[in-house]
């Protein structure tokens, strides 16, 4: 097949779970039936990459119009980038988009040839109020693209049962044109890999059990909460953050002065890695840990914790979206219970409580090394039967011909 895939995110500009998703996909779609798919990505940023059979051209920024809100420069230049997204497709069976970045284009590219158009459901907008922080009014705006997109699609993929329900319940598309397939994992790249020497390059102490958590400076992720957990998290541990890139300048003011504070609440060890770490370090940071935590708040999949997995590495979560699909309660971990504030709002609805649960979450498993060693053997083996990225592409190939012969 030829297949046009639309997305902000692919490498080296992955901030998140979409461009992680993007990247391995293509990479196994172009080994099936026989290495004769054609993929065509169109991404934002300047890649460049032309091979036999997988051709990627970034969409740099167009300069346009003077914008009088600074909180509309992200929807518009994405915008901008559409149009020229849907004028460089070139033949294809299928359009596939990667979030509200590029769904203007796809609607645009159905139209135009007349194929098909397929939406991976990473997240929904409606989902996500604190995006408003960021995008201000234009918020409203991206919620309609998606909106729109999804009710002129003819297939989409949700990551997790969770999300094909809220796909359902949100915009109202039929059952019967979603079909899940869950994130995947390379378990080649993933997989146990020590080296205590490279611990001690981040300040970490090789021979001290240590917690860890990996992910961007957002509310979704659920730091904050993590972090007020700490001044109840059993003493003679530490507790790795592996988290930059704030979403906004006050939420990376808000981190800064909770991890001041939990620093005066307690004698474990608090080492927040900022900056940017290689892939080959945060598999090595893994595999030594003792548990991962995933505090989130919002998570209609969450591929970190696969990777955690992978490495052996038993997860600590929130019971939220799809992490329960994830991660197997009391076999590869423990699901945190957590009950939102109301239909609208995310935060917990007793912040304090949420934060008490996560800390004895912690404590009950690394009171336990022989629990985690088991918890880390059966995360291995959970990965390999259900996450790999090979078996992943084959589902998403077979509903893409699905929908073409309808057609």
């Amino acid at each position: 097949m030829r297949i046009t895939i639309l997305t902000n995110e692919y490498p080296p500009h992955v901030y998140g779970g979409a461009g992680v998703h993007v990247d391995y996909l293509s990479r196994e779609l172009v080994k099936l039936q026989e290495g004769k798919n054609k993929i065509h990505i169109l991404c934002f940023g300047d890649q460049r990459e032309y091979a036999a059979n997988k051709t990627v051209e970034g969409i740099q920024s167009i300069p346009g119009p003077s914008i009088q809100d600074s909180c509309h420069q992200k929807l518009l230049d994405a915008l901008f980038r559409n149009i020229t997204m849907s004028g460089w497709v070139k033949e294809t069976d299928i359009v596939h988009c990667h979030t509200w970045y590029t769904h203007l284009a796809g609607a645009l590219v159905k139209q135009i040839y007349n194929v098909p158009l397929v939406i991976t459901t990473h997240s929904l907008e409606p989902q996500r109020p604190w995006k408003e922080e960021q995008l201000g009014s234009a918020y409203r705006a991206t919620s309609w693209l998606e909106k729109t997109a999804y009710q002129n699609a003819d297939g989409v993929i949700a990551v997790s049962q969770w999300m094909k329900k809220g796909v359902h319940d949100l915009y109202q598309v039929p059952f019967e044109k979603i079909r899940v397939i869950p994130n995947g994992i390379d378990v080649n790249q993933y997989q146990p890999r020590l080296n205590p020497a490279l611990l001690t390059s981040y300040r970490i102490n090789p021979d001290k059990p240590f917690l860890i958590f990996v992910g961007r400076i957002t509310r979704q992720k659920g730091m904050i909460h993590l972090v007020n957990a700490i001044k109840y998290i059993s003493q003679g541990l530490q507790i790795v953050l592996c988290a930059g890139a704030p979403d906004t300048e006050e939420i990376g003011k808000e981190m800064e002065e909770k991890v001041k504070e939990a620093q005066t609440q307690t004698t474990n060890e608090i080492i927040w890695i900022r900056q940017w770490v290689p892939k080959s370090d945060v598999i090595t940071l893994y595999s030594h840990a003792s548990v991962f935590i995933c505090p989130s708040i919002y998570e209609p999949f969450g591929i970190v914790n696969l990777e955690a997995m992978a490495c052996e590495t038993p997860v600590i979560a929130s019971a939220v979206g799809g992490i329960p699909e994830v991660v197997n309660h009391g076999k590869t971990g423990l699901l945190v219970p957590f009950e939102p504030s109301n239909n609208q709002s995310w935060e917990p609805k007793d912040p304090e409580t949420y934060s008490k649960d996560l800390a004895n979450a912690i404590n009950s498993l690394v009171s336990s090394p022989e629990k985690i060693k088991r918890m880390g053997a059966k995360s291995r083996e959970r990965v390999e039967k259900y996450f790999r990225w090979k078996n992943i592409a084959q589902q998403t190939l077979e509903f893409y011909k699905a929908l073409a012969y309808q057609r």
